[in-house]
């Protein structure tokens, strides 16, 4: 049985191998998620949250280094956590920087209106 991992912001699941990256899966699944460097872990733009970790590969050294302190908040680069396939994985995305300040602006122009 492969292992699934679900994008809890999306409301999408995908079941992957064991060893894919927390970016194929995205990519796979249609599930947006940012990066720049094309998953090298170069940009820092690919950060995920995970709460639950036990079924991903521990950080190597690099992404230790990048992530810093976000990692024991449970932050790590999509590009770089891979899948065990011991069980299933949970993963949030932020929202898009632009898409949420278009968000934000839509919103403060609607309430705006309302008055």
């Amino acid at each position: 049985m492969q292992p699934v991992v679900r994008f809890l912001t999306e409301n999408k699941k995908i079941a992957i191998r064991p060893g894919s990256s927390l970016l194929d899966a995205g990519n796979r699944a249609g599930v947006s998620i940012r990066t720049r460097c094309g998953g090298k872990a170069a940009c820092l733009m690919c950060k995920v949250k995970v709460e639950d970790q036990s079924f991903l590969t521990k950080p190597e050294k690099s992404e230790q280094l990048k992530l810093g302190a976000l990692l024991e908040e449970g932050w790590r680069l999509a590009c770089q956590a891979k899948v065990t396939g011991n069980g299933d994985v949970e993963v949030l995305v932020p929202e898009d920087p632009l898409k949420s300040a278009v968000r934000a602006l839509l919103a403060k122009q609607k309430e705006e209106d309302l008055w």
